[in-house]
């Protein structure tokens, strides 16, 4: 720790719904299992607005605290005990930062849904800052010479739509409708794509549409108040469908998209009821799940495919002290693009 800065500016929750406050606090110094991260980038994630506003809040309610879980950097520190990991090699800081590594999701595959973890930004510090501790089971090895700005959100917006497209078992030769094309949709659009589908993306921005036929998608769709009559004509009926879209008014719509013994994917986070008739599911064998960010299996499969092609989005590139204005815009609907601080 010797050659590393002692203080290190970060951008700080002080009041919920206020903005973050610049400060210099003290470099973070790892512990058993961790590494230190000095950040390259990091990118402004829709979850960092629900945490900001204090629609979520961690069961201890630390404030003041350091938001931010989509870092991107390099390892110059490693606690005790830390094995596979050297200084200089380059890390990613995720949502997950640790889990209890003992429960049946743990013990599947499937520490996403582990009820008892814990994220960067929400239970312990996180990226909006020049350093952030991570443990070393849970950090992303990265390829060496990827841009940075262009790879941090993949650390939890292009894993969630990883993830959601896994969940889904989707097959080349498969029709799926992306419903919401921010960066999540956007992100599934291209994963889809590749994959060898028949993509249809649906959105009420046409200028998100636009970006989403460039990134693959064979038809798009203005989310309109006939959607749901319009997605239920023979040519869009899809074998998947995936809400990225925060709003319980796509539920009718995906009813009415899909095919019998189709799948249908909750990503986005909505808190209103939706109807589900029994009756329906029986008669359809229709399969519905949810997803929740990625694996660390599936966060490695996702930078190699970002690494062999790099999966775009409409990005913004920002300051540390801007950030405040980057969360105030996501949370208006204003956003330009997917904001990422960059170091």
């Amino acid at each position: 720790m010797s050659l590393i800065q002692e203080f290190m500016n970060a951008a700080v929750l002080e009041t919920y719904d206020a903005p973050l406050q610049q400060r210099r606090v003290p470099v973070p110094k790892p512990g058993p299992s961790q590494i230190l991260v000095k950040l390259k980038a990091c990118g402004v994630c829709h979850s960092d607005v629900h945490i900001w506003k204090g629609h979520i809040r961690p069961p201890s309610d630390p404030a003041p605290f350091i938001l931010g879980h989509e870092g991107v950097g390099t390892v110059v520190a490693l606690g005790p005990d830390v094995t596979g990991w050297k200084v200089g090699a380059s890390a990613g800081v995720p949502w997950i930062h640790d889990t209890c590594c003992h429960c049946d999701e743990c013990n599947d595959g499937m520490e996403s849904f582990c009820q008892n973890q814990r994220a960067h930004g929400l239970n312990v510090p996180g990226a909006f800052a020049e350093y952030v501790l991570a443990d070393a089971a849970f950090a992303v090895p990265l390829p060496d010479g990827l841009d940075p700005v262009a790879l941090a959100p993949i650390m939890c917006a292009g894993v969630t739509a990883y993830g959601a497209v896994k969940r889904s078992g989707l097959r080349a030769g498969e029709t799926c409708a992306i419903f919401g094309c921010g960066g999540l949709g956007l992100y599934a659009v291209q994963i889809a794509a590749r994959l060898g589908a028949r993509v249809i993306a649906i959105d009420r921005d046409p200028a998100k549409l636009e970006l989403a036929r460039r990134y693959g998608a064979a038809e798009t769709l203005v989310a309109d108040g006939k959607l749901a009559e319009t997605v239920s004509a023979e040519i869009y009926k899809s074998h998947v469908c995936i809400n990225f879209a925060p709003t319980a008014a796509t539920w009718a719509p995906m009813i009415a998209a899909i095919r019998p013994r189709g799948r249908i994917v909750a990503a986005a986070l909505v808190p209103d009821p939706v109807p589900v008739s029994q009756e329906w599911l029986t008669g359809t064998g229709v399969v519905i799940t949810g997803t929740s960010v990625g694996t660390r299996a599936e966060m490695r499969e996702v930078v190699e495919m970002h690494a062999e092609k790099a999966l775009e989005n409409d990005i913004v590139p920002i300051t540390l002290d801007r950030v405040s204005h980057a969360l105030s815009e996501l949370d208006q609907g204003k956003a330009a693009g997917r904001f990422v601080i960059a170091f």
